[in-house]
């Protein structure tokens, strides 16, 4: 923990944006999120979320469920449709060590985002600077280092990925430079 919010909470150093606030849901004071995982684990899971909206701050989830491709909630103290839309945009954190443990061969996106990824020819092709879905895979969202460069779109998928060392913050994969 190394900082506080505006009401003296800490603010846990390993926050991970899950999602953001789509909207109002119903007219008891519900939010829409819609989550960056197609399973949605972290926030069904997690009853303190963090907003970005107005300012970094905690909340308590009172309840939430899977609606459609979104979850929905309550959240501890909004109550009404007019408060819960103000939230509308508001970006949705939770601490990573918070996140259900995965299999070893399982990954959190964010703990993607940032790690160099080069080819079997130890070639650098750039840092994973987003992830994104396409339905049936995650792709990988790779910058380059030089600015002339095009960024690539790698789908993660094992054909592809050869190894992920966390450690080492190195993605290696099958793919050539001229890809």
């Amino acid at each position: 923990m190394t900082d506080k919010n505006a009401s003296g909470v800490q603010v846990p150093d390993d926050l991970a944006q899950v999602g953001f606030v789509f909207g109002a849901y119903g007219v008891a004071g519900w939010v829409r999120i819609r989550p960056y995982s197609e399973d949605a684990d972290a926030l069904l899971k997690v009853k303190t979320w963090w907003l970005d909206k107005p300012a970094l701050h905690d909340v308590d989830v009172q309840q939430c469920k899977l609606h459609g491709g979104d979850v929905v909630a309550r959240l501890v103290g909004i109550t009404d449709r007019d408060v819960a839309e103000s939230l509308k945009g508001a970006a949705v954190f939770i601490p990573q060590s918070r996140f259900p443990a995965l299999s070893d061969d399982e990954f959190y996106w964010a703990e993607l985002i940032g790690l160099e990824v080069e080819n079997l020819q130890g070639e650098p092709l750039g840092k994973v600077a987003d992830m994104m879905s396409n339905g049936p895979q995650s792709i990988l969202r790779i910058v380059p280092a030089e600015v002339e460069a095009q960024e690539r779109l790698i789908p993660f998928v094992d054909a592809f990925i050869i190894k992920v060392d966390k450690e080492a913050k190195k993605i290696t994969v099958d793919w050539g430079l001229d890809y």
